[in-house]
């Protein structure tokens, strides 16, 4: 199990190094459009969850949706301290 933390600096470190197969990687060089689309189809994914399906259906579907989050985070340079600014 991971902390929200943990995923950001495993995340951060994949951005860095770029490692062969990394679906982080392709996620970034597919650009900010595609993480976007990936984003809203995981918000719906979550928001269908939440009305239909369990507790662990829906923890899975808003663990996915935070890591494209942070995925977005990354591709715009946006830091977790921007972020917790406007909290």
């Amino acid at each position: 199990m991971k902390s929200f933390d943990q995923l950001w600096l495993e995340l951060s470190q994949k951005a860095a190094s770029r490692p062969a197969g990394s679906k982080t990687v392709a996620e970034l060089d597919a650009g900010i459009h595609q993480i976007g689309k990936k984003i809203i189809e995981e918000a719906g994914e979550v928001w269908l969850a939440a009305e239909y399906q369990s507790d662990e259906q829906l923890a899975l579907e808003i663990s996915q949706l935070l890591y494209h989050l942070q995925v977005l985070m990354l591709a715009r340079n946006i830091s977790m301290d921007q972020v917790c600014k406007e909290l």
